[in-house]
């Protein structure tokens, strides 16, 4: 049993509108229900803000608090489920990476800095008053409910229009000064699309240094300088974060799951398990379900 991933099209309610879905917090969990009661990830991007409610949002074995005024971003592929202590409101979309990079062909979704790198939060409070935002939101609730003219382009003007009020809030504390440089960056998102691609299949620098053209120890720079991590340690933490997706939210037996990531037997998966999170693969399960 694998990790649902739920499609786009599955939550979509007119058949005029493609690639796009907008809806109130509380009537989306309402009417996807079913979709969206367990763990699961999507083959979109998704932006949520908050206007009422609490509970928790775990995203990838990392949880976040749920609060009026948070925003919360997810790019395909991130496993993720709600648990809400008081009933939740706000505005929900989800779109593809076509329907936004159709209109915007020298702007990427990955040049915003809670979808260009897995190690940015993908979460966002807003400290000033968030009516302006929510504001945006609204609108492009509406629009998506209509049928004028150039709905589509409308609806993607929004978006962007959201995506770089957010982007101005969420880098609002950044020393712009102290930040890597822009061939740095390039790499480290070029590292990290092939580490994605790769994994299960090598986990050495040295591979992915001769992926990009350059030498491990400039690799190592960048990824040093920009996060402040070896590359070897974000390898390790590709595989562990598909290590302990796969143990808790399928049925596989871990040998397979140790050879599905690329692994000889189960006992070297286990010591390289137990060596990058201090537990094995069996007390990680039993841990995690107890919660």
């Amino acid at each position: 049993m694998k990790i649902p991933v739920l499609n786009i099209k599955q939550f979509q309610s007119s058949k005029e509108v493609h690639q796009v879905y907008v809806n109130s917090f509380a009537n989306h969990i309402k009417i996807n229900k079913q979709l969206i009661s367990t763990p699961h990830s999507h083959n979109f991007y998704l932006c949520v803000i908050f206007t009422k409610g609490s509970g928790v949002h775990e995203i990838d074995f990392k949880s976040y608090a749920i609060s009026p005024g948070k925003v919360i971003f997810l790019k395909p592929g991130q496993t993720h489920f709600w648990k809400f202590k008081t009933p939740p409101n706000g505005f929900i979309f989800f779109h593809s990476k076509e329907f936004y990079e159709m209109y915007y062909l020298t702007h990427q979704l990955s040049n915003f800095p809670f979808y260009y790198s897995y190690q940015n939060p993908p979460v966002l409070e807003l400290t000033d008053s968030s009516k302006g935002i929510e504001d945006k939101f609204r609108e492009l609730l509406q629009e998506y409910h209509e049928t004028q003219a150039f709905r589509n382009l409308k609806m993607v003007n929004t978006i962007n229009d959201i995506y770089i009020t957010l982007t101005r809030a969420y880098t609002s504390t950044l020393n712009l000064a102290d930040y890597a440089s822009v061939n740095y960056l390039i790499i480290l998102e070029q590292l990290e699309q092939y580490i994605e691609e790769y994994y299960h299949l090598e986990k050495l620098p040295k591979y992915y240094a001769g992926l990009l053209n350059i030498t491990t120890k400039h690799l190592n720079r960048v990824t040093k300088e920009t996060l402040n991590k070896t590359t070897h340690q974000l390898i390790a933490e590709r595989v562990i974060l598909e290590a302990k997706r796969l143990i808790v939210h399928s049925q596989n037996p871990l040998a397979r799951i140790a050879e599905a990531l690329g692994f000889e037997d189960y006992a070297y998966f286990s010591r390289y398990f137990k060596k990058k999170t201090g537990t094995s693969p069996i007390d990680f399960k039993k841990s995690y379900h107890k919660k």
